[in-house]
């Protein structure tokens, strides 16, 4: 049993102060110092870990011999767009008929809050044998590249772990608990340059245009069915998202074009796999016209899964006992920061209804907050009953 007197911590309040803080990607925005100073004040040992210009924060309650259990989350937000949009302050965090309004309070400083607090109420009267660890980040909402990846490196470096972990991301489409994410697809774009040679309209034979060959390709890539879905995953998908070859006169042949495509992939494939497959069919349709297609990629997550097993049974259950209702175990959506987790350890995701987090006017109920740090709140109990 802890002998720290903690202070219990109003995750409604704790959201408002979190969203008045201005953390735009990857300003830290006084969020994180906020946030050490609380679990400090709880008992917790807590270290910045700051890399690239990103502020991020481990803190561990308990032994790291102990079983741990492990939160991830962000206080990064998107920009608010046009703010004259709003109808709201994007950073006043104003209650109004039910709801908390302000940029990121579903995505998901309500989150961090809940936790937070569900987590400093546990502290204060925890088993000896118990250990918590939060890492919350401010790159979530960027590239990602010094956000949760450095807090492993630091972890690994610094003999850290976590056994288990919750990703407090926005899980449910409409209503509360009605989903928790047990992996997630990967992501890759691909960029696609195609170079022929510049010549008049009039005379094609004295030009190569690369635009018939890249249209070519991108059709080609765009009809192809990656798979039918897998056991836990629906099938993997191909977009045409560009197209383009900055070519404002109607009477030339442009000399390149370039196209790009976003493929979200289930764990039929791997993204070495895929890169390997884009470069045959750029190769093909190349050979074919005689048109050189080059081709560059970028990976932003591999597709992973955790088993439905303890940890996902542990979620559903607690969700189930506050809601009323069975989370479904899915892997849509797109990517988030587990897929950086599950290197190191099971990883679940639950938290509020994502409906309003990147839009003008982002807003989440009042109530379902508290609701959330009660989920949380059982969830821990019976992690370490």
């Amino acid at each position: 049993m802890s002998d720290t007197t903690h202070t219990p911590v109003d995750p409604v309040a704790l959201t408002q102060q979190l969203v008045r803080c201005p953390s735009v990607t990857p300003e830290e925005g006084g969020a994180l110092v906020l946030l050490e100073r609380l679990l400090t004040d709880a008992g917790f040992a807590c270290t910045r870990i700051d890399r690239g210009g990103v502020s991020n924060l481990f803190a561990r309650w308990g032994s790291r011999n102990a079983r741990t259990l492990g939160f991830n989350g962000h206080t990064d937000v998107v920009p608010v767009g046009d703010a004259d949009a709003w109808t709201v302050d994007p950073f006043g965090a104003e209650i109004r008929d039910g709801y908390l309004y302000g940029r990121g309070a579903t995505d998901m400083k309500s989150g961090v809050a809940a936790w937070v607090a569900a987590a400093i109420d546990f502290v204060a009267d925890a088993p000896a044998d118990a250990s918590l660890v939060i890492t919350i980040t401010g790159d979530e909402e960027g590239d990602a590249t010094d956000g949760t990846t450095a807090i492993l490196d630091w972890m690994a470096e610094a003999g850290e772990t976590m056994d288990d972990c919750i990703v407090g991301e926005p899980t449910s489409p409409n209503d509360m608990g009605e989903m928790m994410k047990i992996g997630r697809r990967g992501s890759m774009t691909a960029y696609f340059t195609a170079r022929g040679v510049q010549g008049h309209s009039a005379y094609p034979h004295r030009a190569l245009n690369p635009v018939p060959a890249l249209a070519r390709l991108i059709a080609d890539l765009a009809a192809h069915e990656l798979d039918n879905g897998t056991d836990h995953f629906d099938a993997s998908t191909l977009a045409v998202t560009t197209f383009d070859t900055g070519n404002p006169a109607t009477n030339v042949i442009p000399a390149e074009c370039r196209a790009t495509v976003n493929i979200r992939f289930n764990d039929a494939h791997s993204s070495s796999d895929l890169i390997r497959w884009l470069n045959t069919e750029a190769a093909r349709v190349g050979k074919a016209t005689g048109v050189d297609i080059e081709m560059t990629a970028t990976v932003s997550g591999e597709s992973f899964v955790t088993p439905p097993g303890p940890l996902s049974d542990l979620v559903a259950t607690a969700v189930e006992a506050e809601t009323g209702r069975r989370p479904e175990a899915s892997t849509s959506g797109g990517t988030s920061d587990a897929r950086f987790v599950k290197v190191i350890c099971p990883v679940v995701e639950f938290g509020l209804v994502g409906k309003t987090m990147h839009q003008v006017d982002e807003r989440v109920k009042v109530d379902q907050i508290g609701q959330l740090k009660t989920i949380y709140s059982r969830l821990i109990r019976d992690y370490f009953a």
